[in-house]
């Protein structure tokens, strides 16, 4: 038995003995594995060796896979009655898909230049709801229709490609069109389904997958190259890779009456409960709401797996961490610290969580060393105690543990940045790093180490330049995707509400919740715009589809610049720690971010974007799932200047 995780547990299991005086379960730990890969069929062998990558040798230029949308029975984790719980829950499935984690859908990893065929079979039952629904469009609906937005990816936002104004029923079968450019910037992005009605529903089943552009195009003089060159292992250096999908699958139990709407089972706090028998299933939207994740009980999992050990970890080994936030709704302030004291040797939980994380998750904080936001990767990387992941947000981060033994991996409530309506969720053991120690004390430095890679794996006439912004703070420039933006006197106004002074509650963008076939602006081919994005009330994460976005500021209510790289955000003084998300967000690029509103009171975030290459309807929205389902959303389209500063009405 090789596996050293596995041993504790059977060693565990034999014994009987505690750890720490928690009682941990005699479950053997499930290690932490990325998602398998989704099977594409390639014409061209997609896997190039490092001769052609450095070669310039071609991407394959076409490739096919399948989704299968079904209901999947299984079972997942539960410690807050340490066992595990029968579930029946919408999933992808299909060859690839781990049976022991089926509610996290396969990676998709493909390259630019490729054209991705990808064809959506639609198994789930019946639904009426999606031919004939006599509630207003706002109201959930059409709970087993579906389609598939690759979010975060530059491509068409029309007919078979990146199109979410349409549906996908029961019985359906459609083929997307993916070209992605050669262009396209490597890095992390993601995918799920965003039928309005029911992408809330369906994201909170695990319906959502991560989506890789890998890159190996080399640094020139005239265009920047790919990151992942510089974490290309080599005979003489490794580096390892983690794909981790962060989900909120918010199963429950229903009494179901015939005739009547099903009720969620839940006790007097608000919790979910099941009685022997039961099954947890989502079946509509009443645990969505505020403060209904902390509420339900259940935990943010990390692809499919609740309290994973992270396996094969060494000492002094830099890992890459391609980190998803696949929630519906709820914020992970996600850190690292030494576990001090005897190893854990199996889940724990819930009754000992806390007393863990009080006692046990405090030793020495690993920093996390962000090289890429949303997919694209920063000027310079950038050292955090904390990183924030708000839902759709996605970071980059490289990691390296200074010695072995067991690191706590944590969702800290005591950070300040807060949920939707600024209330902290309950600290959570999001999982334990097992590090393999190595002899002798640990002293290279991630920056030396990425020095030694540059030596090896950019191409010769461009090493002395990758080597000198190393040197200089760790500037990552001959990898960045996007260049600056100009000022401009373009503007465009957005403010999320919630009215709740109507009856339904009306989710609003300017006003107003959303009408399909109403076309909310419409931007020109290649203009700059410059975006003011507030919320009057709550807070809410801004995402818009195909181009991405520079930050330029985020003003507290007080007028001050919080995303500075030494800002400090005290705005909202019932909070015990200054906030941290905005800090050094200035400058970067992003397909979602949050536009905040501490008491009662919103920030400013300021933006600007470029409307490159493609035309076309898509959406903006709010990225609490359930908020867009409920009419959080705007239609946009994309025309072509008509020469004269307008945008072009055709040829009629």
């Amino acid at each position: 038995m090789s596996d050293p995780i596995l041993r504790h547990a059977v060693r565990f299991a034999l014994t009987g003995a505690t750890v720490c005086s928690f009682m941990l379960l005699a479950e053997q730990p499930r290690p932490l594995q990325d998602p398998p890969l989704l099977e594409i069929k390639r014409a061209i062998l997609p896997l190039l060796t490092k001769a052609q990558q450095q070669a310039g040798a071609p991407q394959p230029d076409e490739a096919s896979l399948d989704w299968n949308v079904m209901l999947t029975r299984s079972q997942l984790w539960n410690p807050t009655t340490s066992s595990w719980d029968q579930v029946n829950l919408r999933s992808y499935q299909g060859s690839k898909v781990d049976p022991k984690a089926p509610f996290v859908a396969p990676t998709l990893r493909v390259f630019p230049g490729e054209t991705i065929r990808a064809t959506l079979h639609n198994k789930l039952d019946p639904d009426p709801s999606c031919i004939s629904h006599s509630q207003g469009v706002n109201d959930p609906h059409c709970f087993n229709g579906t389609n598939m937005h690759t979010h975060g990816l530059w491509i068409n936002p029309a007919g078979n490609s990146d199109n979410v104004l349409i549906s996908i029923n029961p019985g359906v079968s459609f083929q997307y069109e993916y070209n992605i450019p050669a262009d396209h910037p490597a890095g992390t992005f993601w995918y799920h389904p965003h039928r309005h009605g029911s992408t809330a529903i369906q994201v909170a089943s695990g319906m959502a997958g991560a989506l890789i552009i890998q890159g190996t195009r080399q640094p020139t003089k005239s265009r920047t190259g790919d990151i992942d060159l510089l974490l290309t292992s080599s005979a003489n250096q490794s580096f390892k890779e983690r794909t981790m999908v962060f989900q909120q699958i918010q199963y429950g139990c229903y009494t179901k009456t015939p005739g009547q709407k099903p009720v969620l089972k839940t006790d007097a706090n608000g919790a979910y409960i099941c009685d022997p028998g039961d099954v947890g299933e989502i079946l509509n939207y009443d645990g969505f709401g505020p403060g209904g994740w902390s509420k339900s009980g259940r935990y943010t999992s990390i692809n499919g797996a609740v309290q994973p050990f992270f396996a094969d970890a060494k000492a002094g080994q830099i890992e890459r961490w391609r980190m998803v936030h696949a929630g519906v709704r709820d914020s992970i302030n996600l850190k690292v610290v030494k576990l001090t004291g005897s190893p854990l040797q199996g889940q724990v939980s819930a009754a000992d969580e806390q007393k863990l994380l009080q006692k046990s998750c405090t030793g020495a904080l690993v920093p996390q060393h962000q090289i890429a936001a949303d997919g694209l990767t920063l000027a310079e990387i950038d050292s955090t105690e904390v990183t924030v992941l708000q839902p759709g947000y996605r970071w980059d981060t490289l990691m390296m543990f200074p010695e072995g033994g067991q690191y706590c991996v944590i969702d800290d409530a005591a950070a300040a940045s807060a949920n939707v309506d600024q209330t902290p969720s309950q600290p959570q053991l999001l999982g334990i790093v097992q590090v393999e120690a190595v002899s002798g004390p640990v002293t290279s430095t991630i920056g030396q180490q990425l020095i030694q890679s540059a030596k090896i794996n950019i191409s010769p006439d461009m090493q002395s330049a990758v080597i000198t912004d190393l040197q200089a703070g760790l500037k990552l420039s001959n990898f960045v995707p996007h260049q600056d933006l100009p000022e401009t006197e373009n503007k465009q106004l957005l403010e999320f509400n919630i009215d709740t002074n109507t009856d339904p509650i009306r989710f609003e963008i300017n006003g107003e919740p959303y009408q399909p076939g109403r076309i909310d602006r419409e931007l020109i081919l290649g203009n700059i715009d410059e975006w003011i994005l507030t919320s009057k009330l709550a807070s809410h994460p801004f995402h818009i589809h195909v181009n991405p976005f520079q930050v330029v500021a985020v003003l507290d209510p007080n007028g001050k610049d919080v995303s500075a790289e030494d800002a400090v955000d005290d705005f909202d003084t019932s909070k015990k720690f200054p906030d941290p998300q905005y800090r050094g967000m200035k400058g970067k690029w992003k397909d979602t971010l949050w536009i905040k509103n501490a008491m009662g009171k919103s920030y400013k975030v300021i933006v600007r974007t470029k409307y490159q290459r493609y035309i076309g309807d898509f959406v903006l929205h709010c990225h609490i799932l359930d908020h867009e389902d409920q009419g959080m959303m705007q239609n946009v389209r994309i025309s072509l200047p008509d020469g004269s500063g307008g945008a072009s009405k055709g040829h009629h």
